[in-house]
């Protein structure tokens, strides 16, 4: 059996690893020119399930490494107004797990070598008269395989062709995601899981993400065989408006600069936090999110994480959900590879179980919109 994956998004490599692991033949297409080439957004927040569906496809000789370069997330969240006095809690969040997205997707990408392609979308497909399916990519090429898994992201080129009604609709308003240096200081902000700062026609959504090790020096101790960035500690932070901006402008310093004038006024620790943040690392951000669609009729393709079941932040259940969908799809695999079951009967109970999964926590996103996102 030969499973292609479209996208080396954290969820693509997370089935590819688990499937490596199973000992199934995975090739991985990625757009991008490497893996490197665009900053990969900041700190998701695993739970217990996430986590465990991320520790069962990766090898085990890494599960210690991932410890020591994730960070805890866990104790109150908080609601505040603009000067820090403290408005109520949203209590206690359960023990969780801070991740970079970065730093994880390089130790996802362990091992897998010449198995992840980049520079080469997948642009569509054609199913085969024996029941395989053809990859088209975009240099011409194409893939042949048994299974093709659309984990290509809320702009899936699978997806238009797979399920071509599927809508994804844009949230109203703007916001800005933003990238601040970790220092003491700033680090009052947020002493527990999160922070909220409810301001007039602004929402500030502060995280920390607070590495137990420097990520390459974990590496070099724990395994020299892989590489990842070096990366410092900061604090992720996301500013909702209920209008947009106006035309983007296209460097960050300008949309800080303008963010700085609707903040001024506030405690001097927010504006610093805004002031400081990183222009590399920071831009506007449109949030965006998959209306449900009924099961299709299994075939050779299928589809993954936010490919299929794109969701806002706000319930942090994208990155835990993907990693999910990935385990499950991988067990059902697993099946197939073993000669327990067919390969149409195995992506079928995934897919059914995927569904229902995926949109219950696109439901919560929304429903917890609300709690971050300003009057109109």
């Amino acid at each position: 059996m030969k499973v292609l994956v479209a996208g080396a998004g954290i969820g693509g490599l997370c089935l590819a690893q688990g499937l490596v692991r199973a000992g199934i033949d995975v090739r991985v297409f990625e757009r991008e020119p490497g893996a490197d080439s665009r900053y990969q957004g900041f700190r998701i927040g695993l739970d217990g399930p996430g986590l465990a569906a991320l520790r069962e496809c990766l090898p085990p000789r890494l599960h210690g490494l991932l410890e020591a370069v994730t960070g805890p997330l866990a104790g109150e969240r908080r609601v505040v107004d603009p000067q820090l006095n403290e408005l109520r809690r949203l209590g206690a969040a359960a023990d969780g797990t801070a991740a970079d997205r970065h730093v994880l997707r390089q130790l996802l990408l362990t091992g897998l070598g010449d198995r992840v392609e980049f520079g080469r979308a997948v642009v569509g497909y054609d199913e085969r008269a024996d029941g395989r399916v053809e990859a088209r990519l975009a240099d011409g090429g194409s893939a042949p395989g048994d299974l093709l898994v659309g984990a290509d992201g809320v702009g899936s080129a699978v997806r238009r062709q797979l399920l071509p009604g599927a809508e994804v609709a844009a949230v109203p308003g703007n916001a800005l995601l933003g990238r601040t240096p970790l220092t003491e200081r700033l680090a009052t902000l947020v002493p527990g899981a999160g922070t909220l700062v409810r301001g007039s026609g602004l929402s500030l959504l502060i995280g920390r993400m607070e590495f137990r090790r420097p990520p390459r020096l974990a590496a070099a101790e724990l395994a020299p065989d892989v590489e990842l960035p070096d990366a410092d500690s900061y604090l992720r932070w996301v500013a909702m408006l209920p209008q947009p901006l106006g035309p983007e402008p296209e460097a960050w310093a300008a949309v800080r600069d303008r963010l700085l004038d609707l903040i001024d006024g506030w405690h001097p620790d927010l504006v610093e936090l805004v002031r400081q943040s990183d222009t590399g690392n920071s831009s506007p951000l449109t949030i965006r999110y998959a209306k449900p669609v009924p099961h299709w009729g299994t075939g050779p393709v299928t589809l993954l994480g936010d490919a299929i079941h794109a969701m806002p932040p706000s319930a942090g259940q994208g990155a835990n959900t993907a990693f999910r969908d990935a385990a499950l799809l991988c067990r059902s695999l697993t099946t197939v590879h073993r000669g327990e079951t067919q390969l149409a009967a195995a992506v079928e109970e995934y897919e059914l179980r995927m569904l229902d999964r995926g949109f219950a926590a696109v439901a919560a996103g929304l429903d917890r919109l609300t709690e971050f996102t300003p009057a109109r």
